[in-house]
């Protein structure tokens, strides 16, 4: 059986944490989109972590992790990260990589930092990982597959041609210092040694792994709002971030995902720059972002402080229904424990005209919230297993919310811990 994890919104919305625990009943989980520019937190048995590359399902001795094709690979942010987690007493964990993933190569980050540089104040609010330089040369055909570090000739052809291309732009856009094939050579050298004995066809390996019957989790980064077909084009993300991507990303027939669980915050937040309607800002910004996600509501990558907001159904709706979700996971509702009063945005008012359907961008820029007060439970429902044992206000809270987005709440996370969750 294969299920995917996404993410309804902007990314963050503890994707990590579901992964983690629904790893316990799954044989294999594959990354399947995206690079090291967004990372996930899981908080479990062995402390506390941030992941950027490793699926989050590393953490368990009988699961097989694997990097699918459709990833953005740093080969050495991934082995750094391998080596983190083993330091602080987790196994060795088991890891496969597509011979068909390719690589972000160091040129690919500082093209990404000299682009944002070179933007100032129009920049798009990058993480500065090179995931954009790469996503644009795997497009124009000019990428580096994994399988290709095994032909020297192809490699040397290869890289003699990006170096002509790329010093181009290095010298007279950028005026930055030009790149040399002996020292790209050595990095691609250094890549094959590193990442040789994990190298396998994991589409072929994943095929026979449905065929007999192992239960695999897809996990995606970001979420629906940052997929560069249906989000906030152009502040999005440069691959898509939609459970539909998990065939392709990882290899697998798109009629085997028989479950997407969707992640739904019981509030918003975003990194970066575009379009996000229900924001809030100052004090009521600052008081949410402190008591937020597990140690506040800061970027896994960047450390930046992320933008608050009330929850937004129209942009929840929308992202759970391009998702095609089975299930939702509500999680951080025990963050809202502390409010009075808890508005949730359920319209957007566009010139003059209340909608409750997600606009494109250039709408969606001069869109206002339509918001609606709901009261509180003022209390703390951290401990709580199940769903009857919460506050009447809570319940109805999730009630709504799951009546205003159209798909059922089944699983509601009320703390960071992997046991921290209500099953509906």
């Amino acid at each position: 059986m294969v299920k995917a994890i996404v993410g309804a919104n902007w990314g963050d919305e503890g994707k990590g944490k579901i992964t983690d625990m629904m790893a316990r009943e799954a044989d294999i989980i594959v990354r399947f989109q995206g690079g090291a520019n967004a990372g996930h937190t899981i908080v479990n048995d062995y402390g506390k972590f941030a992941l950027h590359t490793l699926p989050s399902g590393v953490f368990y001795n009988h699961t097989t992790s694997v990097i699918g094709n459709g990833v953005a690979l740093n080969i050495p942010v991934l082995f750094q990260e391998i080596q983190s987690i083993v330091e602080r007493g987790v196994p060795v964990p088991k890891i496969l990589v597509s011979d068909r993933a390719q690589m972000v190569m160091s040129y690919h980050i500082l093209f990404d930092q000299y682009e944002e540089e070179r933007l100032g104040g129009k920049s798009f609010g990058s993480t500065k990982s090179g995931i954009a330089p790469f996503y644009s040369d795997k497009y124009a055909k000019i990428g580096f597959q994994v399988s290709e570090l095994f032909d020297e000739e192809i490699l040397k052809e290869k890289v003699k041609s990006i170096c002509e291309k790329k010093n181009v732009l290095l010298e007279h856009l950028y005026h930055k210092p030009l790149l040399r094939p002996e020292d790209l050579m050595k990095e691609l050298r250094e890549y094959r040694e590193q990442v040789e004995p994990y190298v396998c066809d994991t589409s072929a390996y994943l095929w026979n792994a449905v065929q007999n019957g192992k239960n695999i989790l897809l996990e995606g980064q970001l979420g629906s709002l940052k997929d560069p077909d249906h989000g906030i084009y152009p502040m999005v993300t440069s691959s898509s971030t939609l459970a539909a991507y998990g065939a392709i990303g990882a290899g697998i027939p798109p009629y085997e995902i028989s479950k997407i669980i969707t992640v739904c915050k019981a509030y918003s937040s975003a990194v970066g720059a575009g379009a996000f309607v229900s924001e809030i800002f100052g004090e009521e910004a600052d008081e949410l972002r402190r008591r937020g996600g597990d140690g506040g509501e800061y970027g896994v990558t960047t450390g930046r402080p992320r933008r608050m907001g009330w929850f937004d159904a129209v942009a929840s709706k929308y992202g759970c229904r391009i998702q095609g979700t089975t299930d939702v996971a509500f999680t951080v509702l025990d963050v809202l424990g502390y409010l009075e009063e808890i508005p949730v945005c359920i319209g957007y008012e566009i010139d003059g005209r209340v909608t409750t359907e997600f606009p494109p961008t250039a709408k969606l820029e001069k869109a206002k919230p339509v918001l609606k007060v709901l009261p509180g439970w003022k209390c703390d429902i951290r401990g709580i297993r199940k769903y009857e044992e919460l506050p009447e206000n809570c319940r109805k809270y999730i009630e709504f919310i799951e009546e205003k987005i159209g798909f059922p709440i089944t699983m509601i996370s009320n703390g960071p811990g992997r046991d921290d969750i209500i099953y509906r």
